[in-house]
């Protein structure tokens, strides 16, 4: 990449020492980028941004507490939206790499990549450029998977509640209410057996082995109230 007539101004945020330095060092190899500053917490990283302005940040993700540069990162892009955030961090976690990117970061490098990498990456966030490492595109990937699967399952589940008969809505209220069988068949005046009945087709219904599956999957979905609402309506009603 050919080099910039403007030098990048760069500012490294980085708690330990020696990293602080290796950065720092990386940056003030490069011919078209610019030392502006450095910092070892976010709250001094926001003061340095207000202050310096610098078209790049090297952010260490935990310095002062976990996501302490997350946290900065967000508070500079809400002031000064033009700044590209480029987090260095050891973490390959699913739940940092997303909330990395959630920031409004540009780029998200491992501090062990190579100095080139690293000077690649500040090159690419000044011009706009976010680009999708090969290791991030399969998290985001996972990700994606994971979200249209959770989705799909949420669609079938509430297809199911809608179909659910008044009996079989009040079953689940009590299992929610961690009721056993021989207490529901009590509390409904039926037999043992009828229960048991009634709870192997709503096991098949919601293609469940268990009823704590179905009581958890109810959880999940947040719709507890909802069973509640309707048995009290059932019970004025008689």
């Amino acid at each position: 990449m050919q080099p910039v007539s403007k030098p990048i101004h760069v500012l490294v945020v980085e708690d330990f020492d020696i990293l602080n330095e290796h950065f720092r060092t990386i940056v003030d190899s490069a011919e078209d980028m610019k030392l502006v500053g450095y910092a070892f917490s976010g709250k001094a990283a926001c003061d340095m941004i207000e202050r310096l302005k610098p078209d790049v940040v090297l952010m260490d993700i935990e310095m002062d507490f976990k996501h302490d540069g997350i946290l900065a990162a967000k508070k500079a892009i809400q002031v000064h939206p033009d700044v590209r955030i480029i987090f260095l961090t050891v973490h390959e976690d699913d739940e940092t790499v997303f909330s990395a990117f959630d920031s409004g970061a540009m780029d998200y490098v491992l501090k062990t990549a190579e100095e080139h990498e690293i000077l690649d990456s500040i090159r690419m966030a000044y011009n706009g450029s976010s680009p999708i490492r090969p290791e991030i595109a399969y998290k985001i990937r996972n990700e994606f998977r994971r979200i249209r699967h959770n989705q799909e399952s949420l669609l079938d589940s509430i297809n199911i509640l809608s179909q659910l008969t008044p009996t079989e809505m009040e079953i689940i209220n009590l299992l929610l209410k961690n009721k056993k069988i021989s207490e529901i068949a009590a509390e409904r005046q039926v037999e043992i057996s009828t229960i048991k009945s009634q709870i192997n087709i709503l096991l098949k219904k919601f293609n469940k082995s268990r009823t704590k599956e179905i009581v958890n999957l109810i959880n999940e979905m947040g719709a507890v109230p909802f069973f509640r609402q309707v048995n009290n309506g059932n019970r004025s009603a008689r």
